[in-house]
């Protein structure tokens, strides 16, 4: 079975084909950096970086994009079309890319605690202005842009009309239609600049006070959200590429306008497959503002949020994700996070046990019925996987698999009733599932060995401040550590034991 995705702009499971094998281009929308990364950003970054590692197992040469949004987020809905950055940064009182610096920090520190690999290109938009106006240029000398006091704008419109006769209207990845959309915008600010409600900003004049601008043919600005996406995707990409991902969020507006961008540039479909992943909820409420309910990625891994009952570690979360098919809805709760946690860590117990065992000598199995039926839930990895990333199945075998595995480990039964083959198939497939496509690693045993170094650091102290007779300091580490449960042990030898209750 060949590997299958559904592409949200045919609203099918497709089989995929690579425009040049075995290559693939992979752009995937990143995080505005103008604030710190929340439970939301999660969800999608961890589900393309295991279609990026599944991709890679199956031998493609993947080139991985994902681009930082550091200028030109603005709202066009807002009073003024502000740079979301610009803003933040008067508040917080910073210039704008030290803000932007501090956020693409946590941005990554957060990335790697969730065992994200990092793409193979991150571009930011402030790296890509020329490219985004020369883009915008081209739009304009097609005749698919206006330029309006300092500002541009794509004409949806036209657009529309010319793209429609081609079968490729202005709505084809959302499903939704342009004259519904006209009658539903709301009446705002720098509307009586377009020519129609529906058109959106390639490149905004800067007021006097704002503090990000550039250079253009149109006076001083700075880009619009969307055109940084197609002018990146192109120069990295080409004019066509693979797979397009992000948020179902982003279908609309910002990937149908990546598309008519990109179309007119281009005069290509820029990607042949749209996938999203689905939103999620916290205790069945959209995350928002207005909830009170977006939590940080900090505040999820110290616990320090008041909807959170406790800490969970990142790879708690990164399992929980993987839990739930991408295009379903996920909803985060407390009592849905600590079953998580639970669930990963007799996965684990199972899983590194099993590693650790030599393979039984018998080539044929003593019981044939058990080994026929874990070579199945093996066989079901690759196969749900191939049908688009059901990483919930995944799963869903591999919690099958551990009763059988701690079976032997009880001594109910022998190792020998899978025979040799099963049993060496059972502990690489694991690996390989586990490890290198799902991305999940026992923190509890990283964290272990950090704290082994911790203590040994501390017995050192110790041993120096006896050398030195301060014995107060001696007796106070001896003393502190025992009440937190490890006892220190002084050895004929000079040496030092521990043990920890």
């Amino acid at each position: 079975m060949s590997l299958k995705v559904y592409n949200s702009l045919t609203r099918q499971k497709e089989s995929f084909t690579p425009i040049n094998h075995p290559y693939v281009g992979m752009y995937v929308c990143g995080p505005t950096v103008s604030g710190e990364s929340h439970l939301g950003h999660a969800r999608p970054y961890v589900t393309f970086d295991v279609l990026y590692r599944y991709l890679m197992h199956l031998g493609y040469k993947v080139r991985y994009v994902r681009n930082l949004t550091d200028a030109g987020h603005f709202e066009e809905e807002g009073r003024e079309a502000e740079d979301k950055i610009s803003k933040k940064a008067v508040l917080e009182k910073l210039e704008p890319m030290e803000l932007v610096q501090k956020y693409t920090n946590l941005y990554h520190w957060a990335m790697n605690r969730l065992n994200n690999l990092t793409p193979a290109i991150e571009p930011t938009a402030t790296g890509h202005i020329i490219e985004q106006i020369e883009m915008i240029k081209k739009i304009i000398a097609d005749g698919y842009a206006y330029e309006t006091n300092g500002s541009v704008y794509f004409d949806v419109e036209k657009y529309n009309t010319d793209y429609s006769r081609k079968g490729q209207p202005y709505g084809i990845l959302s499903g939704r239609i342009l004259e519904d959309q006209m009658e539903s915008t709301r009446e705002l600010d720098n509307q009586n600049e377009k020519r129609n409600k529906s058109d959106f900003a390639l490149w905004k004049n800067a007021p006097h006070e704002h503090n990000k601008r550039w250079q253009s043919p149109w006076g001083e600005g700075f880009p619009g959200w969307h055109i940084e996406c197609s002018a990146m995707s192109k120069k990295y990409l080409g004019d066509e590429f693979d797979i397009h991902g992000g948020g179902m969020d982003l279908q609309f507006p910002h990937h149908e306008c990546e598309i008519a961008q990109s179309t007119v540039c281009n005069h290509k479909m820029p990607a042949r497959y749209w996938i999203h992943n689905n939103m999620i909820t916290i205790n069945g409420k959209k995350m928002g503002k207005s909830y009170n309910n977006v939590i940080k990625l900090t505040e999820l891994f110290s616990g320090e949020h008041p909807m959170l009952a406790q800490a969970y570690a990142p790879m708690t979360i990164r399992f929980f994700i993987l839990q739930s098919h991408y295009r379903g809805t996920l909803d985060f709760s407390n009592e849905a996070l600590q079953a998580s946690e639970k669930a990963l860590k007799r996965l684990f117990e199972a899983y590194e046990w099993l590693q650790h065992q030599p393979a039984p000598s018998n080539s044929t199995p003593a019981d044939a019925e058990l080994a026929a039926k874990v070579q199945k839930l093996i066989s079901g990895f690759s196969e749900f996987m191939d049908d688009d990333m059901n990483t919930a199945k995944v799963l869903a075998n591999m919690f099958e698999l551990a009763p059988v595995i701690n079976s032997i480990k009880d001594k109910h039964i022998t190792a020998e009733a899978l025979g040799n083959a099963v049993f060496i198939s059972l502990q690489q497939e694991l690996k390989l599932y586990v490890e290198d496509i799902f991305g999940l690693k026992n923190e509890r045993a990283e964290n272990n060995g950090k704290l082994d170094g911790v203590l040994q650091l501390l017995i050192d102290i110790r041993k120096e401040a006896k050398s030195r007779k301060d014995f107060v300091t001696s007796d106070k580490i001896r003393n502190e550590l025992a009440a937190l449960g490890v006892q220190l042990k002084d050895e004929k030898d000079g040496g030092v034991s521990y043990s920890v209750s």
